[in-house]
C-alpha cells in the first residue's frame, strides 16, 4: 500500500503541469492532496476517475482559491472525516481523514507563519491539533497524518539551518513542537530509512532555489508507533515538478 502526499499549490495550475500523467504514471493506492485552492465544482472530477482514483473526497476552504485537502483513492475506505471539528480550522478546509480497514489516513495542511497574525494562528493550531490526535489516536491507534507541516524538524532538514533559524517554519518553537509531536507516538517515516542530509520537499520560486537545491523538508508522512513494523520504505521525490514542493512517499504492509 503505497501512499503519497502533496502539496499541489493550486491543483488545477498542477493538473495543466501534468499532475493527473504522473499519477497514472506513479500509481499509488492514496494520494493525500494539500492546498487544492479550488472548490469541487470548479473541477472535472471524471478526470481523475480516468487517472485510476474512482474515490474522492474533497475539503476546501471556505474562501475560494485559498487552502483546501483533498484524498484520491483506489480503494474505497470506511469512512471519511471532513475537518476536525474545530471551527477556525475547518473554516480553512484544513484536514481529511479516510478510515480504511486497518488504518486511516489523514491528510493535513498546517498554516504557515508569514506574518506576526499568522504565527499566533499557527501556534493555536498546532496546540489544538495535539490535543485533537492525541484523543483521535485513542479511538484509531493505526494512523498515518500525511501532510505539510510547515516545518522543518531538524538542522539536516534545511539548506541554511544558521541564517533561518528565525524564520518561520524553523523557529525553535515550532521545531520543539514538532518534535514533542513526534514523541508523542509517531515516526518520520521518511528519516526511518534516509539519515542523509539534502533531501527537501519545497523550494521557494525565488533565485533559483530548487535547481540549487536550496531547499527546506516540511512534508511528512507521520506513522502512528502501531504501524512501525509494517513500514516497507519512505521515499521524497523531487523528479515530480507541478509545485513548488515535491511529492513524498510512504509504503506499508
Amino acid at each position: 500500500m503505497t501512499i503519497i502526499s502533496y502539496n499541489v499549490n493550486g491543483i488545477r495550475a498542477a493538473i495543466r503541469k501534468g499532475l493527473l500523467d504522473w499519477l497514472q504514471q506513479s500509481n499509488p493506492d492514496i494520494v493525500c492532496i494539500q492546498e487544492i485552492k479550488a472548490q469541487p465544482e470548479q473541477l472535472d472530477l471524471s478526470d481523475f476517475e480516468k487517472a485510476g482514483y474512482p474515490y474522492h473526497y474533497w475539503y476546501p476552504a471556505t474562501k475560494k482559491g485559498y487552502s483546501g485537502v483533498a484524498i484520491l483513492s483506489k480503494v474505497e475506505p470506511k469512512n471519511v472525516a471532513y475537518g476536525t471539528g474545530i471551527e477556525y480550522m475547518d473554516f480553512e478546509g484544513r484536514c481529511i481523514r479516510a478510515d480504511f480497514e486497518d488504518f486511516s489516513v489523514m491528510s493535513l495542511y498546517l498554516p504557515s507563519g508569514t506574518n506576526i497574525n499568522r504565527l499566533e494562528h499557527k501556534f493555536k493550531f498546532m496546540d489544538d491539533f495535539q490535543r485533537y490526535i492525541d484523543n483521535l489516536k485513542l479511538e484509531i491507534p493505526n494512523l498515518i497524518i500525511s501532510g505539510d507541516y510547515n516545518i522543518c524538524h531538524e538542522a539536516i532538514d534545511i539548506h541554511d539551518p544558521v541564517r533561518l533559524k528565525n524564520v518561520s517554519g524553523f523557529l525553535p518553537e515550532e521545531r520543539e513542537w514538532i518534535d514533542g509531536f513526534m514523541k508523542n507516538g509517531f515516526i518520520d517515516s521518511f528519516r526511518h530509512f534516509n539519515d542523509e542530509p539534502d533531501n527537501y520537499s519545497w523550494w521557494s520560486y525565488r533565485a533559483n532555489a530548487r535547481n540549487n537545491n536550496k531547499g527546506w523538508r516540511i512534508d511528512y508522512n507521520l506513522v502512528s508507533e502501531p504501524l512501525k513494523s509494517r513500514l516497507k520504505r519512505a521515499v521524497i521525490l523531487p523528479e515530480a515538478y507541478h509545485s513548488d514542493h515535491c511529492p513524498v512517499l510512504v509504503e506499508i504492509e
